[in-house]
């Protein structure tokens, strides 16, 4: 479970809650016209704008990913790259038969390897699988930042309906108020749906998405050394670019131990 992205929503959403509930009560902020306008319309704009089985896949994709930690440390992956390329000097490629990752991509490497495909179609299998993961995640941003950009547009759009609305009214003192009403909250509406839920979780997206673009360039690179037979140690020298100045210390510190 990434805690951080889970808190992170709830903290927001409670907050504004908490500042409603303590100030003038939260039946005064509910609106069932205006929240229609931002809710319906926004998901009619997305519809318009991407496929459902995209949408469908987005918000499947964002509630797998976003809100689970499943991102492997790549100083891990690199220690057990090292592991394999050990294991392949000593074996060869058949000994990588038993062994057991959790990193799918890193499994699925490994097993094109011992089933014998030559490197060059190994590289062309996962590098496909790679674009095809990248353009998932991506396929997620864009539909969570569309609905983060659209919300706030049509809670716009349900301030000038109020607005209208109240401006044929102003005959009747009594229906300035809830014209006003809808005038102000669906621009409420929008915008916290889409700067405390939707555009921070494009955002989550796009950085997990990124993780795992380093880890499956690192594998993908890390296995093309393995089946050349390039040396361990000169190996895990040029993978440790991939990691934080804090993780190379400890890369060092656990190759001199």
């Amino acid at each position: 479970m990434d805690l951080l992205t889970l808190l992170g929503l709830l903290v927001g959403i409670t907050t504004i809650i908490a500042a409603i509930a303590t100030s003038s009560g939260l039946a005064s902020f509910l609106n069932i016209p205006g929240l229609l306008i931002v809710v319906v319309g926004t998901l009619a704009v997305t519809l318009i704008k991407h496929r459902l089985t995209s949408v469908v896949s987005a918000f499947r994709m964002a509630f797998g990913e976003a809100f689970r930690d499943r991102t492997e440390d790549p100083l891990d992956l690199i220690l057990q790259i090292r592991d394999l390329a050990d294991i392949v000097r000593k074996k060869g490629i058949l000994g990588l038969e038993d062994y057991a990752t959790r990193y799918r991509f890193l499994a699925r490497s490994i097993e094109l390897a011992v089933d014998g495909h030559p490197p060059e179609f190994i590289e062309e299998a996962m590098s496909h699988e790679l674009q095809q993961t990248l353009e998932r995640y991506e396929n997620a941003e864009r539909v969570f930042r569309g609905i983060g950009d659209s919300a706030p547009a049509l809670g716009m759009i349900g301030t000038l309906v109020g607005l209208v609305q109240m401006l044929n009214q102003m005959d009747d003192p009594a229906g300035i108020g809830p014209a006003m009403a809808v005038a102000l909250l669906t621009t409420f509406y929008g915008v916290a749906i889409g700067q405390v839920i939707f555009l921070p979780l494009a955002d989550k997206l796009q950085l997990k998405m990124q993780d795992e673009q380093r880890n499956m360039t690192l594998v993908l690179t890390s296995m093309q050394n393995i089946l050349q037979g390039q040396n361990p140690r000169v190996m895990q020298d040029v993978l440790a670019a991939y990691l934080s100045p804090e993780a190379r210390e400890r890369l060092n510190q656990g190759q001199q131990a």
